[in-house]
């Protein structure tokens, strides 16, 4: 289609570029918006691994101080502080005093999907110094 401008000059209205900096505009708006949601998405895995390391210390920390009372005992209390944090244990480890933790979680993480994020954590007596610190 060929329209004639005030110039009485054919312009053919495929070919104008009236309009192409709306659509870069919109472009770039889209571009940053998924850029931000990028951004959130990589602080929610953050926050949750640092969520996820917290349960298993404290978990460690149960398991240590309730191994007086046997390995069983220790396991079942690592189980507990992890219930209470919204995490599962995934693997419990006593090697004479000492107790390391492995608990998990899932996120989501919106159009990236579900992940899981784990840590670990050991926890145990401090082993006695003969000398004083200087």
């Amino acid at each position: 289609m060929i329209k004639h401008s005030a110039a009485n000059r054919p312009v053919d209205t495929w070919r104008d570029s009236q309009g192409g900096a709306t659509v870069a505009a919109a472009l770039a708006v889209a571009a940053l918006l998924a850029v931000t949601l990028l951004i959130a998405q990589i602080g929610v895995a953050i926050a949750a691994r640092h969520h996820v390391q917290s349960a298993a210390d404290l978990s460690a920390l149960a398991a240590a101080g309730a191994l007086d009372r046997g390995t069983a005992a220790g396991c079942a209390e690592a189980e507990r502080i992890a219930r209470r944090m919204v995490v599962r244990v995934r693997e419990c480890a006593v090697a004479e005093w000492d107790a390391t933790v492995t608990v998990e979680s899932p996120i989501r993480l919106g159009p990236l999907g579900t992940r899981m994020v784990s840590a670990s954590a050991r926890a145990g007596p401090a082993e006695e110094r003969t000398t004083l610190p200087e």
